[in-house]
């Protein structure tokens, strides 16, 4: 009975591995097909599509999904979507910001208030948690690829914030206006990032501990399960072994 509650352990691990793969390569297709539409069919020429693509590429998305998804944005017919952005509060007075490419948001708007005032929490009206970030842009390159004074002479050349050297790679921050130019011109020098976005960076972080960790991870979880929701920012540092 030990081996088959063990495979029953392992199926249901890859069940939810699996589920958890196509909701990522569904969103990052959305993203692809709207990037698609709204510029150059062409990555080299449109740079949204480009960082779209080298996002569904790290996630391991098939080249036919991702072919799928530009051709897509050719349909007549197809539905409009539209980047939205929510703010909001989440359980112990954190500050959320939610982004999401949806073609109804009412839908996006009843979800997301449903998810967060069922645990304790509030959609906020636009505005009122925005002031708590800094939205900028943010590209990731290998430790290998670049000494740390190559890099930060880099992007203080091409009119990075900042270069900031982690663990295994140099973080560099632009500002949000300048991301995609300065991520152009980075790729005249390096081929492959390790991630690349714009992100809304907490100004300050609130701490918490492991049982309020464990809750607000879980309505994270819940948030992401929504099929319009893309990205989610807030200002916690958790302490989740």
């Amino acid at each position: 009975m030990a081996g088959h509650s063990h495979w029953a352990g392992i199926k249901h691990k890859k069940g939810r591995a699996d589920k958890e793969r196509s909701k990522i390569f569904s969103k990052l297709s959305r993203e692809i097909t709207v990037a698609a539409k709204l510029g150059d069919k062409d990555p080299e020429m449109n740079p949204r599509l480009r960082t779209a693509i080298q996002a569904a590429k790290q996630a391991n998305m098939p080249k036919d999904n991702i072919s799928r998804a530009i051709n897509k944005s050719q349909l007549s017919g197809e539905r409009n979507f539209e980047n939205l952005r929510y703010e909001g509060f989440g359980p112990f007075n954190t500050a959320l910001i939610i982004e999401t490419l949806t073609d109804n948001k009412n839908r996006s708007a009843s979800s997301i208030r449903t998810v967060l005032q069922k645990n304790g929490g509030r959609l906020g009206e636009a505005g009122s948690t925005k002031h708590l970030f800094n939205n900028c842009g943010i590209i990731h390159i290998d430790k290998e690829i670049l000494s740390e004074e190559k890099a930060f002479e880099i992007a203080i050349n091409l009119g990075a914030k900042d270069c900031v050297t982690k663990k295994n790679f140099h973080e560099i921050i632009t500002k949000k206006e300048d991301f995609y130019k300065v991520r152009t011109e980075l790729e005249k020098q390096i081929n492959v990032f390790l991630y690349s976005a714009i992100e809304w960076r907490p100004i300050n972080s609130i701490n918490l501990n492991k049982d309020q960790s464990v809750k607000i991870n879980e309505v994270l979880n819940t948030l992401e399960e929504l099929d319009d929701v893309q990205n989610i920012y807030i200002n916690v540092n958790t302490s989740i072994e």
